[in-house]
C-alpha cells in the first residue's frame, strides 16, 4: 500500500512500540519446542517462516494507519459471529438487503463456530473436514478473520497440528493468470523460504487460504479432464487450484475459501465439505467494538445510542467496516468543536465521511494540486464503470479503461488513503480497490449525480459515433434528473443480482436538498429543479403498480 504522512512524536513511539512487539513475539516463537512432525526443514527456517506472517498479518491498516502507524490486530480485534451455514440457493438480492432481510426474521439459534475451529467438526458430526468455504457479505469481516487465523498459528497459539499456511489471496493471483509453473514454484514466488522446505502430502499437514473468490478473475473450470498429482508437474494458475481444491494435488492438505454470496457457488459443493457464513457483530459485539474503537467510554455511549435511534444505521452495524465509517464520522461530529445535523440515513453518513477525508486530503495536498471535484469525478468514474462490471479490485488496465493511469492513481491513495487504496502483492504488480464496496456505490451515485448537474450528461447513454447535427441537438438539450433517475432505475430492475440497488439508494438520497447542502462544503454544485425529484417518485409509483410482486423486487422497493 502506497501512503505519505509526517509522523510525529507519538506514531514514532507506536512504530517502535510494534517493532518491539513483534520482535518479542519472534523470540518467544524462536524458543517454542518444535514438533517432531515437521521433517525435512530446519528450526530457523520454520521459524523465519512464522516471523514474516506475523509481520504481514499482524497489524491492521484501520482508518489513518498506515505501514509507519499501525494497529495492532490482537488489540482492536472484536469476535464475528461465525456460524455453520447450508450451501443452499444463492441470494440474488443486494448484499444490504440481505442484512436488512435477516433483521426482520424471527431470532433462530444457530451454532456458533469460532474462527480458530473452523476445521473441528461440531459434536455429533465424525467426518474429517478438508474445504471449507466461508460466505459473508462484503466487509463483514472475512479477510480480517483469516488475517487472524494467521496471526493465532504464527504466534503458537492456535492450530498446531498445522505445519505450515500458504494464504494466497485471489486477488494477488490474479497477477499471475497467464503463467505456466508448478506449485512448487508458486509457493516459491510468493513464500521464498519453502525453497529450503521439501512439501508433500507424507510429511507435512498444510493449509492453503483462497480469500476473496468473488476477486477471481481466473477460469476455474471443474470439469476439466487436466488432473495434476505432483507439485513439480506445470500448469496454468487456474489449474493448479483447481486440482488443490479438488484434491488430485496435495489431497491431505487444508483447503479454506472466503467469498461474498453471489460468487459462492463457483466451488461445486462435492468439493466443500464444511460451509460456515460470517455474520458480522452480533449485538453485544457492536457494541464492543464501539467500546475498543473509541477510548473516550462516554462518547462510545454516546454514538451507540445515536446509531440506536436510527434502524437503517444499526442494522447496517453489523458489517464492521460500516461500524469504523460510523466511529470515523460520529467521533468528529459529537466532538465540542463540531456543530451540524447528525447524520441518520446511510447517504448522510457516507456523504459526511467523504467530506471528512477531503478535508484529510487538504492536510495532506498543501499546494491544492489536485481539487476535490476533479479527484471525486476520476475515482467516481472508477466506481461506477467497475461497478456496472462488478468488479472491487482493480489493475492497470481497469484504470486505463478509465481514462486514468497509474501514477495518477496512486497519488489519488495517498491523499485519500482511508477511500482508494493502492497495494502492493507479494508477487509483483499493484491492486487498486475502494475500502469498501459501499464506498465505492457512493462515489458512483457521486459521479453519475455531477455528471448530470454540473456536466449536463446523462453517463447511461452510450457513447456512439454521432453525426454533427446530432452532437449539436446534445449540446443544448437539458438532462434532467427525473431522466436520469428513470433510466437508473430501468437499469437497476434488468439486475439480476440486485448489485445496483444500493448505488440507487445513494443517487436518489443525493438529489434531496439537505444533501446538496452537505456536498457544497466541498464543490459548487448547479442547482436542480424540485419538480425533478416529484416526477421520480411518480415514476417509481407508476413501477410498483406494473410489477405483479413488488415486495420480491428490491431494487424498486428499496427506493421508496
Amino acid at each position: 500500500m502506497s501512503e505519505c504522512l509526517i509522523l510525529d512524536s507519538r506514531s514514532i513511539l507506536q512504530h517502535r512500540s510494534v517493532t518491539k512487539h513483534f520482535r518479542k513475539k519472534y523470540d518467544q516463537s524462536m524458543n517454542q519446542p518444535q514438533d517432531s512432525t515437521n521433517p525435512g526443514v530446519s528450526h530457523e527456517v520454520l521459524n523465519t517462516f512464522r516471523s514474516n506472517l506475523m509481520k504481514k498479518f499482524g497489524r491492521l491498516y484501520e482508518g489513518t494507519a498506515t505501514q509507519r502507524n499501525p494497529t495492532l490486530l490482537n488489540e482492536i480485534y472484536t469476535e464475528l459471529y461465525i456460524t455453520e451455514s447450508e450451501s443452499g440457493e444463492i441470494s440474488n438480492e443486494h448484499e444490504v438487503r440481505q442484512i436488512e432481510t435477516r433483521s426482520r426474521r424471527p431470532a433462530t439459534v444457530d451454532t456458533a463456530i469460532k474462527c480458530t475451529d473452523i476445521f473441528t467438526p461440531l459434536p455429533g458430526q465424525d467426518k474429517a473436514i478438508r474445504t471449507v468455504l466461508t460466505k459473508g457479505v462484503a466487509g463483514i469481516g472475512k479477510t480480517v478473520s483469516v488475517q487472524k487465523f494467521i496471526l493465532d498459528w504464527a504466534e503458537g497459539k492456535e492450530n498446531q497440528d498445522v505445519q505450515l499456511i500458504f494464504p494466497l489471496p485471489f486477488r494477488e493471483i490474479n497477477l499471475m493468470k497467464d503463467t505456466t509453473l508448478s506449485l512448487s514454484d508458486l509457493l516459491h514466488v510468493f513464500f521464498p523460504e519453502t525453497k529450503e522446505m521439501e512439501i508433500c502430502s507424507d510429511e507435512y499437514k498444510v493449509l492453503f487460504i483462497f480469500d476473496g473468490l468473488d476477486e477471481c478473475r481466473l477460469s476455474l473450470d471443474f470439469k476439466s479432464k487436466v488432473k495434476l498429482c505432483n507439485i513439480s508437474e506445470s500448469a496454468s494458475v487456474d489449474e493448479l487450484l483447481m486440482n488443490l481444491i479438488v484434491g488430485n494435488l496435495l489431497p491431505s492438505a487444508l483447503i479454506w475459501i472466503t467469498s461474498r454470496p453471489a460468487a459462492a457457488d463457483l466451488v461445486p459443493s462435492e468439493c466443500v465439505h464444511r460451509v460456515t457464513e460470517v455474520r458480522g457483530f452480533n449485538e453485544p459485539q457492536k457494541e464492543e467494538y464501539f467500546r475498543k474503537r473509541i477510548s473516550d467510554q462516554s462518547l462510545a455511549n454516546t454514538i451507540i445510542s445515536h446509531l440506536k435511534s436510527s434502524r437503517s444505521l444499526y442494522i447496517m452495524c453489523h458489517i464492521p467496516v460500516f461500524c469504523w465509517i460510523s466511529a470515523a464520522v460520529l467521533e468528529k461530529m459529537l466532538s465540542p468543536a463540531e456543530s451540524g445535523q447528525i447524520p441518520k440515513t446511510l447517504t448522510q453518513m457516507y456523504t459526511h465521511f467523504l467530506i471528512l477525508q477531503t478535508n484529510i486530503k487538504h492536510e495532506k495536498d498543501y499546494e491544492k494540486k489536485v481539487t476535490d471535484e476533479d479527484m471525486i469525478l476520476k475515482l467516481g468514474k472508477v466506481a461506477f464503470e467497475q461497478l456496472v462490471k462488478g468488479n472491487l479490485i482493480f489493475y492497470e488496465e481497469d484504470l486505463r479503461e478509465c481514462g486514468i493511469d497509474v501514477t495518477e492513481a496512486s497519488v489519488y491513495s495517498g491523499l485519500c488513503t482511508q477511500i482508494f487504496r493502492e497495494e502492493l502483492g507479494l508477487y509483483q504488480g499493484k491492486v487498486f480497490c475502494f475500502v469498501h464496496l459501499s464506498i465505492q456505490e457512493h462515489l458512483a451515485a457521486l459521479y453519475v449525480h455531477l455528471s448530470c448537474t454540473n456536466h449536463n450528461r446523462n453517463v447511461f447513454e452510450p457513447i456512439t459515433k454521432q453525426n454533427l447535427r446530432s452532437k449539436l441537438k446534445d449540446l443544448f438539450q437539458h438532462v434532467s434528473l427525473s431522466e436520469l433517475h428513470q433510466r437508473a432505475l430501468k437499469e437497476g430492475l434488468q439486475s439480476k443480482n440486485g448489485h445496483l440497488d444500493l448505488f440507487l439508494r445513494f443517487l436518489l438520497g443525493l438529489s434531496v436538498k439537505s444533501h446538496q447542502i452537505l456536498l457544497q462544503r466541498i464543490m459548487k454544485l448547479k442547482s436542480s429543479s424540485s419538480d425533478s425529484n416529484e416526477k421520480t417518485v411518480e415514476y417509481i409509483k407508476k413501477k410498483i403498480r406494473t410489477i405483479d410482486s413488488p415486495e420480491k423486487n428490491p431494487s424498486i422497493c428499496s427506493t421508496v
